[in-house]
């Protein structure tokens, strides 16, 4: 695979307030083609924001009128995207990434897998893997925690499948009180993402959002970005910046 330009999108997520989420995403994806980037990635249930209890009732499906916005940045931005959506299913509601071409097309879809037990009741869990070919390559697009340690297996699966590149919407939060001067957040996301890079020489980008968590398991809580792209080299290529506040756009090769 050639080097890919990735543009990662940590952007302020807020409960329940799909309208200005899915604008802060359009704006990025707008920023993203500017700058000449080939794909943006974006966070998880970037919608809604990741165990909002709005889920049950607001969640869309997919394709639907968020994720045709979505295509509509896209084409117009010239730019492969990944994002995380809240997907209706009938009656199931999934935390789901998709994969988006150039033309707007939905290339992917993922419905997480490795769910917390605390987002049980908001979710369903997927079902399936799968991976797509792309101009930049071949691509897998596993959510947040399905990369945990202890899930690798499915990153491994995607990659056996032929995957390239594994780019990953997140939201990585911590408690109140959280001290990052003392206990420095990330080592989970570093261990995890070097030992795919290094064992596969495939490259791994998560990007979490940005905000204070309303509502749901884990109201109060914060989203604080620090968002890691690990070449294929498994050393680290970005590490964004830790904070309530820190929204940002960078870009990346890998």
């Amino acid at each position: 695979m050639a080097e890919t330009r990735v543009a990662m999108a940590q952007i302020l997520v807020e409960g329940g307030a799909a309208e200005a989420n899915i604008a802060r995403a359009t704006a990025r994806i707008a920023e993203a083609g500017a700058e000449g980037c080939d794909v943006v990635v974006l966070p998880e249930c970037l919608d809604l924001a990741w165990t909002h209890p709005t889920a049950r009732e607001m969640a869309e499906p997919i394709p639907g009128p968020r994720a045709d916005r979505l295509a509509d940045a896209a084409r117009a931005a010239g730019v492969h995207v990944v994002a995380g959506l809240t997907e209706r299913d009938d009656d199931r509601v999934h935390n789901t990434s998709v994969l988006f071409s150039p033309t707007g097309d939905i290339l992917l879809r993922h419905s997480k897998i490795n769910l917390l037990d605390i987002a049980r009741d908001v979710y369903q869990p997927g079902r399936s893997l799968a991976v797509a070919e792309t101009p930049i390559g071949v691509v897998g697009i596993p959510i947040c925690a399905d990369n945990f340690g202890s899930c690798l297996h499915y990153s491994r699966s995607l990659i056996g499948m032929g995957a390239d590149i594994i780019l990953s919407p997140c939201a990585w939060a911590v408690p109140p009180g959280f001290d990052n001067d003392v206990t420095p957040y990330g080592g989970l996301w570093l261990d995890a993402y070097g030992t795919l890079a290094r064992e596969c020489g495939v490259p791994v980008v998560g990007v979490s959002n940005v905000g204070r968590m309303t509502g749901g398991p884990w109201n109060g809580h914060d989203c604080i970005g620090r968002s890691l792209a690990i070449g294929r080299d498994g050393e680290v290529a970005a590490h964004l910046p830790f904070g309530v506040d820190a929204e940002c756009l960078n870009i990346v090769t890998v």
